[in-house]
């Protein structure tokens, strides 16, 4: 009596066959999770750039509206005697030639 037989063969080829069709589905479900996970964090990163970028455009617009006021110029609004945009010394008082 022999062990291979036609039934037999048909028998190790499904059983090999059902095997490998898991093997490939562990396998994609593998992947897509780890492309979930990819997706996942990629757009919690897009989500943070998109916060810190919209936290420089409120300060940039912020620094835009207010007059600069740097020290020692005159800025414009303040008295209308004084000219706008010259460097105003702030020292002693010169000598006058004789």
């Amino acid at each position: 009596m022999t062990i291979f037989t036609k039934r037999n063969a048909f028998v190790g080829y499904v059983t090999l066959k059902a095997a490998s069709r898991a093997l490939e589905r562990r396998r994609r479900r593998k992947q897509l999770e780890r492309n979930a996970w990819k997706i996942v964090l990629l757009v919690v990163l897009g989500l943070v750039s998109l916060g810190i970028l919209a936290g420089l455009a409120a300060v940039a617009l912020r620094h835009q509206r207010e007059p600069r006021r740097l020290e020692g110029y005159a800025v414009a609004g303040q008295d209308e005697g004084e000219i706008v945009g010259e460097y105003v010394a702030a020292g002693p008082e010169p000598i006058p030639a004789t």
